[in-house]
């Protein structure tokens, strides 16, 4: 799976865009200021719906990724900025292409799928971002309200919790859209989970062995 996911990113180097989140995180910040100024008529034209992209509205295949996640304006900058931060983490860690292949491979899972369903957000899609991070950098502390620090992983721990909840809630469109962002963590981590667990097998089987 390593080596399919290496000769991917390969092919796309010469195609990768430097520093992505930050057009990203600048695009959804954009969307937002323009929100504010056209009084929340932008948003509407920027969702994704199908009905609307088969009727000739094109850029909704691609605009709903740029869609900002709340209308704070705090929440908003907060949001952005740890947006902007782990996808520097992920591209600094994994190497330009890479980033690109996992974020990119992401939007398209997420289109394919609305194109089906009739149902795509960015929110599961950038929470892909947020478990890449978790799974790359566990002991990573966050400042939560600024005030309390929180470990990642913790904060991932919860995540999942909020993901098995949705699953079970959620209607089926909105099940498939979160599918695929998990189905994109296990293409990229599949090798990384398979050697923890195999980690874990030989510590619990050397504790054994340790206590006759």
């Amino acid at each position: 799976m390593r080596n399919w996911l290496d000769r991917a990113a390969n092919k796309i180097r010469r195609f990768a865009i430097p520093n992505l989140m930050k057009y990203i995180v600048i695009s959804m910040g954009a969307v937002f200021v323009l929100d504010l100024v056209f009084m929340g008529r932008l948003t509407p034209f920027l969702v994704f719906s199908k009905s609307a992209i088969l009727s000739g509205q094109i850029w909704r295949v691609l605009s709903f990724v740029f869609i900002p996640i709340s209308n704070s304006p705090l929440f908003v900058v907060f949001v952005l900025y740890f947006y902007w931060m782990i996808g520097q983490a992920l591209e600094n860690e994994w190497g330009v292409a890479r980033f690109n292949l996992f974020y990119l491979a992401g939007i398209a899972g997420t289109i394919i799928a609305g194109l089906i369903t009739g149902y795509a957000t960015n929110h599961y899609l950038n929470l892909s971002l947020f478990f890449a991070f978790a799974i790359l950098f566990p002991e990573f502390e966050l400042r939560l309200f600024f005030i309390l620090p929180v470990k990642v992983k913790w904060l991932a721990y919860l995540n999942a919790a909020f993901f098995a909840y949705e699953l079970i809630v959620s209607s089926w469109p909105a099940r498939i859209a979160l599918l695929v962002a998990v189905a994109n963590i296990i293409l990229f981590f599949w090798h990384d989970f398979i050697n923890r667990i195999n980690n874990l097998r030989r510590q619990r089987q050397w504790r054994q062995n340790f206590r006759r």
